[in-house]
């Protein structure tokens, strides 16, 4: 199985300049936990990510103004990906490596094409091993 057959495709976007009460306002519109950085609409390169975690922990916690702060100022930049073309359980195994939740699906230009995310892997793929090993892996604790 490859990474397109079980990605969502074309997710909702948002802008390095755009405000992060506009990207809490895509995720609580959307369902979601976690908007892809692009560009621009035009190459939609994927340039970051940011995640109802990032909001949390550095604008509401560090008591930053959520209609002033740009997403640009909290984003992971180092954004972590696949390709559609690439094997699922090469993406599954990075993101539990990683303790990735999600992880955006882009061309060989970065362009985004898609996101899987853990509920992706549980409803689209009929493997309960599977999806229960990807869960137990993200959900790991670091403490030793």
């Amino acid at each position: 199985m490859q990474c397109n057959e079980v990605m969502t495709k074309n997710p909702v976007c948002c802008f390095p300049k755009d405000t992060v009460a506009k990207a809490a306002a895509l995720m609580k519109d959307n369902n979601i936990g976690s908007v892809p950085v692009i560009e621009n609409e035009q190459t939609k390169k994927l340039v970051g990510i940011v995640t109802d975690r990032d909001l949390a922990l550095k604008v509401v916690a560090e008591e930053r103004e959520a209609k002033t702060t740009k997403v640009e100022a909290v984003m992971t930049r180092k954004v972590v990906s696949c390709h559609a073309e690439d094997e699922l359980q090469t993406a599954l195994d990075t993101m539990s490596r990683l303790q990735l939740r999600r992880i955006p699906v882009v061309d060989n230009d970065d362009k985004i094409l898609g996101i899987i995310a853990q509920a992706d892997v549980a409803t689209r793929v009929d493997q309960p091993v599977k999806t229960a090993a990807l869960v137990k892996g993200i959900s790991r604790s670091n403490a030793k």
